[in-house]
């Protein structure tokens, strides 16, 4: 069996060379993010897990970015693979305890009901609106994350995909964004 040092070596090198032909295949304009501090940013945010029409919305973000969203799935997926290798060497580990292997079981369970979860609140939310040019979705410590790459965004858009969000994943705080398209 492999040691984990050299483990650790060869998906290093495999997320440099993954980073690397991303780096290559894409605009040199998209790589750096840049704040000219053009628009003034705002979050929505809601934290009460009222009605449906009872939601607070104080505001709505504006991220001044460009193409964001498909570095960050690729990170996210990076970081979620490599959690979920590190539990599958527990699991065909010889020296690990059946509690222990069920613990990592039930996590890898877990990251992958998680990743449906978001995949399918994106896709309901693209469907939603047909202006929407691409959303994600990304939960982080308890709080869930939606950037919508729209023009703009209204209160009452913003606190529906609160509610799906809700309806997806329970009564949590949800941070809803929009990225201007640039059309």
């Amino acid at each position: 069996m492999l040691k984990k040092q050299t483990v650790w070596l060869l998906t290093m090198l495999s997320l440099m060379i993954v980073l690397s032909v991303y780096y290559m295949m894409s605009d040199k304009e998209d790589l750096a993010y840049i704040d000219r501090g053009e628009n003034e940013s705002e979050e929505a945010s809601s934290t009460d897990p009222g009605n449906d029409d009872g939601a607070e919305v104080d505001s709505i973000n504006n991220v001044g970015h460009d193409e964001l969203f498909a570095t960050i799935r690729m990170e996210l997926q990076d970081e979620r693979s490599m959690k979920k290798d590190r539990l599958k060497e527990v699991v065909a580990s010889s020296s690990a305890s059946a509690t222990e292997i069920n613990e990592a079981l039930n996590e890898i369970d877990k990251l992958d009901q998680l990743t449906t979860k978001e995949t399918i609140l994106q896709e309901s939310i693209l469907a939603a609106k047909d202006q929407y040019e691409d959303v994600l979705v990304r939960q982080d410590d308890g709080k869930v994350h939606v950037h919508v790459k729209v023009n703009e965004l209204s209160k009452q858009e913003a606190n529906y995909i609160m509610q799906m969000v809700r309806d997806e994943f329970g009564q949590v705080t949800v941070d809803v964004n929009f990225q201007p398209t640039g059309s």
